[in-house]
């Protein structure tokens, strides 16, 4: 196999213009190597600059280390490093030839699972790493489980420290199927095992000689080749108003625009759309992207819609198609991860932010906590306390067009807010916790593991 290794002249505008973005993050348990794997990823890569390196070496001789500790490109707080434990999300933007990337390195300790909620919310690709020596732990489990809450298309099971066991297949063969065979129960699309060494370099972006019987594709390699399309005709188009523009000068005395950023789905000139709330009707008569007129604009782009009509339309409006659009409801149900140190009890009174609108609700009942250890339902605990995951009902003052979660990410999320002070509560995904299982396979299946 070839390395993936790209060179180390940076990549032009019109180079990077033509590559795609994966989002993706990284969990796992402390000491697990998360901080040390994307170190290692982005010095392989050529991704750090030699004033970062520089810093690092500079760190590391500090603290008494002969070599470089690549966990320190990510570990920037004075804590972390003091520790050895990452806290907080780190965000890295780095890209290769043949993709641009945004990483989240989350925290793997149990007091800070609610990072990696903020840090996975946004991924197409989750990487949980596992230590070859210690196995599938309770963290992994947790990690698992909010990785197929949140429904991340694809997730990566990094077998670290195979160094520290010989670099045996047996060790990985085992960790991977106990893995594998509880993801698959969550219903986890897509899982891929590598069997790496973050310290070593091994499998993290050149192929490793260690591990002949290897023959699938090292970490980075896989980020750059995973799918991150999505098919725009299955999805439900959204835009949420974040702000109505109206110049009412000489050169524009009518214009009238809804501005936004597409959350799912494709708008075409033409089309007749539905305002949510209210349920007005109208057609969109023109769309403008970066100034310019377009007759179709698609998810993540940020523009202007123009109504035939003059409708009230405000902050927090959802415009879709009137051939797909959404149940308005004031009774919500969904799966929440608790964030908050304060827990969370029947009767408090929240605000509900859902897309760009805000409206005041109350938490109704929580009718189940979930038990991480055999993916059990604890009935009526009263209270939600940090880090827990459990299920909510919640009414709202004002009607809201809610998607299911399984069916919109952006549209099918709210966050639940502390109205004193302004404190993020909770995150939650509107209707059915887990999706269905994919049926998981057995020894008889399969003559060994499809690398």
């Amino acid at each position: 196999m070839t390395s993936t290794t790209e060179p180390t002249e940076p990549l032009s505008v019109e180079q990077l213009s033509g590559t795609t973005l994966l989002r993706f993050a990284t969990a796992g348990s402390v000491d697990d190597g998360k901080s040390t794997l994307v170190g290692r990823l982005l010095h392989d890569s050529k991704s750090v600059l030699t004033d970062q390196l520089e810093a690092v070496a500079h760190a590391s001789r500090s603290r008494g280390q002969d070599a470089p500790d690549l966990a320190l490109l990510t570990d920037g707080l004075r804590a972390e490093r003091e520790q050895g434990i990452t806290i907080d999300v780190a965000y890295r933007y780095f890209a290769t030839a043949r993709r641009r990337f945004i990483l989240a390195d989350t925290p793997g300790h149990v007091q800070y699972t609610r990072n990696m909620v903020t840090g996975a919310s946004t991924a197409e690709l989750t990487v949980i790493l596992v230590d070859a020596r210690n196995g599938v732990v309770e963290q992994t489990r947790r990690h698992a489980a909010i990785a197929a809450l949140l429904r991340v298309p694809h997730v990566v099971l990094a077998v670290n420290k195979m160094d520290l066991v010989d670099y045996q297949e047996s060790v990985f063969a085992a960790i991977a199927e106990e893995f594998t065979a509880y993801a698959s129960e969550l219903g986890v699309p897509e899982i891929t095992a590598i069997p790496i060494s973050a310290l070593a370099g091994d499998n993290v972006v050149d192929p490793s000689a260690n591990m002949d019987w290897y023959g699938g594709p090292t970490f980075l390699e896989h980020l750059e080749t995973v799918p991150v399309t999505h098919d725009l005709a299955t999805c439900h188009a959204r835009l949420p108003v974040q702000y109505v523009i109206r110049p009412q000068t000489a050169e524009h005395p009518d214009y009238r625009g809804y501005a936004g950023q597409i959350a799912a789905g494709a708008f075409r000139v033409g089309e007749e759309v539905t305002v949510l709330p209210s349920g007005r009707t109208s057609k969109i008569s023109g769309i403008d992207l970066l100034g310019e007129p377009v007759d179709v604009a698609w998810t993540t782009q940020s523009v202007t819609v123009l109504l035939e009509d003059d409708i009230d339309i405000s902050r927090g409006d959802l415009i879709v198609p009137s051939k797909d659009a959404p149940a308005t409801t004031q009774d919500i149900e969904a799966t929440v991860c608790h964030v908050a140190d304060a827990a969370l009890t029947i009767g408090h009174r929240v605000l509900l932010k859902h897309g760009t609108r805000t409206v005041k609700a109350i938490v109704k009942d929580i009718p189940s906590r979930l038990t991480l250890d055999d993916l059990s339902l604890h009935p009526h605990p009263g209270h939600l306390v940090a880090n827990d995951i459990g299920r909510v009902k919640i009414r709202t003052a004002e009607p809201l067009p809610v998607d299911a979660y399984a069916d919109s990410r952006r549209t099918g999320s709210f966050i639940l807010i502390d109205p004193a002070d302004g404190t993020t509560l909770t995150a939650g995904m509107v209707g059915e916790s887990f999706a269905s299982p994919e049926p998981v396979k057995t020894a008889a299946d399969d003559d060994g593991w499809d690398f």
